[in-house]
């Protein structure tokens, strides 16, 4: 069933109206969509290396332009929609951390958290509502973007050919170990997030306050 699916994923990658579909999702993401465009991205990737820097700018670019939706959401219709929205997608408790620690250190946030499995739409939404500089929020974000979208395009425009036929050969395997690498990039921003104690514990104790 995984081939299948695979094999299925692989042909709509390839397929002459990608593009679009993969600015959309980009796009829908770094606002309200729960789901990330990377893994389109990459067999997009896979399909066609040789336009991989191609499809990371087209990605970055979307999700950019999404994530100025995200921070009207949060701007103008936090309390009309915005709310509404992250109970939905279950990122209503992570809000005021989230609020604390774009307020302490901005861009840093974007850009950090930006290129993490954090979602991004949490940070856009979030950056809007504190009433974020737009200007430093558009900057920290294409340099945020960039980084999750243009290493993926190099990687595969770089080593497509060998990537793809290590998959082809050991899907499973692979599989395996992209759910691995997803897992440890959770564990590695909680540890890396203790660096600064005092911020830390007081947007916590704000995520607390929250809950109760």
């Amino acid at each position: 069933m995984l081939r299948r699916l695979y094999n299925w994923t692989m042909a709509k990658a390839a397929h002459r109206h990608a593009e679009w579909w993969l600015a959309a999702f980009a796009f829908m993401e770094a606002s309200f969509f729960p789901v990330p465009p990377h893994p389109l991205l990459g067999l997009m990737c896979l399909a066609e290396p040789k336009k991989a820097i191609r499809f990371a700018a087209v990605a970055t670019l979307a999700s950019v332009a999404g994530g100025l939706l995200g921070y009207a959401i949060g701007h103008f219709v936090y309390e009309a929609f915005g709310e509404a929205l992250l109970r939905a997608l279950g990122l209503a408790e992570s809000f005021p951390k989230a609020a604390c620690y774009l307020r302490d250190y901005g861009a840093e946030i974007i850009i950090v958290k930006g290129a993490t499995p954090i979602p991004f739409k949490l940070l856009t939404i979030t950056a809007g509502f504190i009433g974020m500089n737009l200007l430093v929020f558009i900057g920290a974000s294409i340099v945020s973007r960039s980084i999750s979208f243009m290493i993926v395009g190099v990687m595969f425009r770089l080593f497509g050919a060998p990537i793809k036929a290590v998959i082809d050969r050991h899907l499973g395997k692979v599989t395996a170990a992209f759910a691995v690498l997803v897992v440890a990039g959770f564990l590695a921003i909680a540890l890396l997030g203790g660096g600064a104690k005092q911020t830390n514990e007081r947007c916590a104790a704000a995520q607390e306050i929250q809950r109760s």
